[in-house]
């Protein structure tokens, strides 16, 4: 069941539910979220950042597409803040099937520009694209954006970039923070502000940095407006302190398949609590 961004998210854009866009790093990280949505039947999207793509390399996308066609349950390959022109380009011919452009640290009229071009290019070969407006800022050295300040997103900026770009998906500043929060640092989503963007602008929208914010915020948010919701932190963090653990228990312990499985089932279990919370399980029956 590999589809495009659009296929996923329009659905969950009228069933009023997030789908989940997990970063992977390695092939079992990737297989064992793999396994875990077709047990929970729920949609998602296999997100890939450029610097992800630099890590497993294109063979590794041949392997991810043959999995995706023999999925049971609905599943994008989407390129995560793809920074240039050249790097959308580059998914494309790799065979993603959904593409981000991350142009939000331009000036407003430079990012509608190259966002537009994105469009134009992807939509010929029958791809979705997902833009951003506003920046978030990052936590720690691992953040995307580059962004040094936080900019929230308006609904009025919200409506003209789609207009003039005619993105399918729009990622918009809240509240959120890419990276994990410092100690003492409380996140706060501006429900009241995803309202009113979400009333002003019915494409599906995107939460970025949703890792490490109150669950009760995540959820409301999943409910009312946001479609799909990006982690990354939180389940590399499950799945890379497990493997601490492991690894720590023993010094000769060398073989992956006695080192992968624990941390794989470590990481499903962040993973499983994202899908119940952003009302994805179950919702693969939505697609047939």
């Amino acid at each position: 069941m590999l589809t495009n961004g659009d296929g996923v998210l329009k659905v969950a854009n009228e069933a009023g539910f997030a789908v989940p866009a997990f970063n992977i790093s390695d092939y079992a990280m990737f297989a064992g979220i793999a396994e875990l949505c077709e047990e929970l039947q729920a949609p998602w999207i296999v997100a890939i950042h450029p610097d992800e793509y630099d890590h497993i390399g294109p063979d590794m996308i041949k392997a991810i597409l043959a999995r995706a066609y023999r999925s049971s349950v609905p599943m994008a390959i989407h390129l995560d803040h793809g920074g240039t022109y050249e790097q959308v380009l580059t998914s494309i011919q790799n065979g993603y099937t959904s593409v981000m452009i991350d142009a939000s640290v331009k000036p407003f009229e430079e990012n509608v520009a190259i966002t537009k071009k994105v469009v134009e290019t992807a939509h010929a070969v029958g791809l979705s694209v997902e833009g951003e407006l506003g920046t978030i800022g990052a936590n720690d050295s691992y953040g995307e954006s580059g962004a040094t300040e936080v900019i929230h997103t308006t609904p009025e900026d919200a409506v003209t970039f789609v207009e003039q770009t005619g993105v399918d998906s729009l990622a918009i500043a809240i509240g959120t923070f890419h990276g994990l929060y410092p100690a003492g640092m409380k996140p706060e989503l501006k429900l009241d502000l995803l309202k009113e963007i979400k009333a002003a602008v019915p494409i599906p929208l995107v939460l970025h940095g949703g890792s490490n914010n109150p669950d009760r915020e995540i959820g409301i948010a999943a409910h009312t407006g946001i479609n799909k919701i990006n982690i990354s932190s939180d389940i590399k963090v499950a799945y890379h302190s497990k493997m601490r653990e492991v690894l720590g228990d023993d010094p000769k312990l060398r073989e992956p398949l006695m080192i992968q499985p624990a941390c794989v089932e470590a990481m499903n279990v962040v993973a499983a609590q994202k899908i119940e919370l952003f009302g994805a399980a179950g919702k693969a029956e939505l697609y047939r």
